[in-house]
């Protein structure tokens, strides 16, 4: 049957070296990319800093280029911080070029072209330690995983500095990956336990036109889950060797292996896995014009988000294999959120856009990205939240029990050490969400102080953006023409939680909306799909301000989700707030709120780097009543008047460690 092909071509983003970012709410972490993380991340790969857990990352290099004595250590995907770190500092180096860094950066990839085997092959872990076991073990090996990573990186850097090396190192290993892999005789009908091989080769098919690599990526999503299972089936054969003793009764929704991706309906499995390869799904559905992949992620994409994600933008709700469980399975202490899946999350929501131009895709990533992605990192760049609960009381983090996962101080590395290299690729490369294009439209999708340029069909737009989001909802463009005679449009993304907004035209109202009733002022202008259409701009300069209400307000959960029932929680235009234990005292399971009130906000420029508190009224259950020590008791709840403060959720354990809770009980 033929599929029906989707009636757009994805929107494009802008290059990185075309926006720079200045922004106060998002300068803090962005500038640490350069500043801290880059530098940071490449001592410990070195291991040269005193206290932390041993990454081996670089001596690994060593050894398999031959250069050092020894044995492999580290995690089996032990490469892929490398990589990581390679894709930070392209990123890094496109929008601010640094001669001492590009020479860092190209001496590290120097010595993974040394490590690189004849044939093309590029993993040190087989390398050194199993190289009669290559391609035995996709389901626990992540050879394909470490890969796409490599993958990217190279890409990146080939676009951020134009050199080629990194480049011819990682189509060597495609080309042997193309040779093993694929739909004819003789090759291996398998596909890869960790998604990332498929994303990747299509970026690498989008640099260098290569069919081979856009086709091994869609045989990869085509093959996955059809017949006898791959993973069940290799256990079988004589080269397997177990490398996770918790693989043992693999149950193939882990790695989403269970049914063809076009027939899956639900988030399950390894959440990092489930967003990875949804990524290539939509990454396949444009390039193929595939109407059944496209369906198959708006299916997958509304199970996540309208059922098994956190109000932070997180997903993984359980510690154990970090996977989604059921619908509405959403506990706050022991969940998993791993910032790797929010950035993910945040991926797949881009590119849903850009294929579908609706903002609501948008409005998701933006949670994602100010809630948990930020939590993920300290805010001096040297420490790092791998999971992150709604809800922490230190005293119960306890190992070798069921929150031994959960961490109630930020850790300043680990021995799985995916989530910080990945925190510092993505805040380096966050200007690919803020713009997109699309023939004479550019479209506006997050409100971050920046200026940019952009080719559009009708010429050249220059746009200086200042921007208060998160404080006042104040946003101010300039959009500046140079030369073509054709005009062209503004598409201004109006986020789920602006009920309430004004946008004026060189002074002049264009539209307005209260409590999400809209009126247009002006001709030219439209909604569609939660964008806000200027049309046919000719003037060679253009003002714009918009002033969003992004007031504090409560918000509940849906009953189903019972570990919040009688909750509420408290939010500011994209942020979640929380209760940390420095500001309101222990215990802070014991506080209820009236949801009836005003909150009361007021910026603090000296407290976290200047950010934005909120006031409220509490009560707090007292234990005036149970000074005799008494466990269980008929005795009344008796409450005292309690003053709260809220931070935004991303800023806690940036003081002093101690209790957080996002869910506060609700007085009736």
């Amino acid at each position: 049957m033929t599929e029906k092909r989707l009636e757009a071509t994805p929107l494009e983003t802008v290059p990185l070296r075309q926006i720079q970012i200045h922004d106060k709410f998002w300068d803090r972490y962005i500038h640490l990319v350069k500043d801290v993380l880059i530098p940071y991340q490449w001592d410990i790969l070195n291991d040269r800093i005193d206290g932390v857990e041993k990454s081996h990352c670089i001596q690994n290099f060593r050894i398999a280029a031959g250069e050092a004595d020894g044995d492999f250590e580290g995690a089996v995907f032990q490469d892929t911080d490398a990589a990581k770190w390679l894709e930070a500092v392209a990123y890094a180096l496109e929008i601010s070029p640094d001669k001492d860094l590009e020479r860092l950066a190209d001496e590290t990839i120097d010595l993974i072209g040394r490590a690189q085997c004849e044939d093309g092959y590029l993993n040190t872990y087989f390398t050194i330690k199993a190289p009669n076991l290559r391609w035995t073990n996709l389901k626990e090996g992540h050879e394909l995983y470490t890969a796409g990573h490599m993958i990217e990186a190279a890409v990146a850097y080939y676009e951020a500095t134009g050199k080629k090396t990194f480049l011819h190192i990682v189509e060597r290993f495609a080309d042997l990956i193309c040779r093993v892999f694929g739909p004819e005789e003789g090759k291996c009908h398998g596909y890869p336990g960790h998604q990332e091989i498929e994303l990747a080769l299509i970026r690498l098919y989008r640099v260098t036109g290569r069919e081979d690599y856009r086709r091994l990526a869609k045989y990869f999503i085509d093959q996955r889950g059809v017949g006898e299972n791959y993973f069940l089936a290799e256990e079988k054969g004589d080269g397997y060797s177990r490398i996770f003793p918790e693989f043992a009764g693999y149950d193939t929704k882990y790695s989403q292996s269970h049914l063809p991706v076009r027939e899956q309906r639900t988030a399950e499995g390894h959440t990092v896995r489930a967003v990875y390869m949804y990524c290539a799904m939509a990454d396949l559905a444009g390039l193929y014009q595939d109407e059944g992949l496209m369906r198959a992620c708006r299916t997958l994409w509304e199970d996540m988000v309208r059922r098994r994600m956190y109000i932070t933008g997180s997903i993984g709700s359980s510690g154990i294999l970090e996977r989604f469980t059921t619908d509405y399975d959403l506990p706050n202490n022991c969940n998993y959120s791993e910032t790797c899946a929010s950035i993910g999350l945040a991926l797949f929501g881009k590119r849903m856009v850009q294929l579908t131009r609706d903002a609501s895709y948008m409005d998701t990533a933006e949670r994602a990205l100010y809630n948990t992605v930020l939590s993920g990192i300290a805010q001096d760049g040297k420490s790092f939240f791998y999971v992150n609960p709604l809800e922490v009381w230190p005293d119960n983090c306890m190992e070798r029990t069921s929150r031994e996962h959960v961490k109630s101080v930020r850790q300043t590395w680990f021995g799985v050490a995916c989530c910080p290299p990945n925190i510092a690729r993505t805040l380096a490369s966050m200007g690919q969400y803020i713009y997109f294009t699309d023939g004479d439209t550019l479209y506006v999708n997050l409100y971050i102080s920046n200026r940019a340029e952009s080719e559009l069909a009708g010429g050249r737009v220059r746009i200086e953006m200042e921007s208060d989001l998160t404080n006042s909802g104040h946003v101010e463009i300039r959009a500046v023409r140079d030369g073509g005679a054709q005009g062209y449009s503004l598409a201004l993304r109006i986020p789920d939680y602006a009920k309430t907004y004004t946008i004026r035209r060189d002074g002049e109202a264009a539209a307005e909306a209260l409590e999400g009733q809209i009126s247009l002022a002006a001709d030219g202008i439209r909604i569609e799909k939660g964008y806000l259409y200027i049309e046919g701009i000719r003037e060679k300069e253009t003002a714009l301000a918009i002033d969003f209400q992004v007031l504090p307000q409560f918000v509940r959960a849906n009953p189903k989700v019972r570990e919040d029932a009688g909750k509420a929680a408290l939010v500011k235009g994209p942020l979640v707030y929380c209760l940390e234990e420095t500001d309101n005292g222990g215990n802070l399971p014991a506080i209820f709120i009236d949801t009836r009130q005003k909150p009361e906000e007021s910026y603090e420029e000296d407290l976290l780097g200047g950010i934005t508190t909120i006031s409220l009224r509490g009560k707090r259950l007292t234990e005036d009543e149970w000074q005799d020590g008494a466990l269980y008791a008929g005795r009344a709840n008796r409450f005292e008047d309690t003053k709260l403060r809220a931070v935004p959720y991303h800023c806690w354990n940036n003081r002093e460690p101690g209790e957080m809770l996002v869910w506060i009980k609700e007085l009736l």
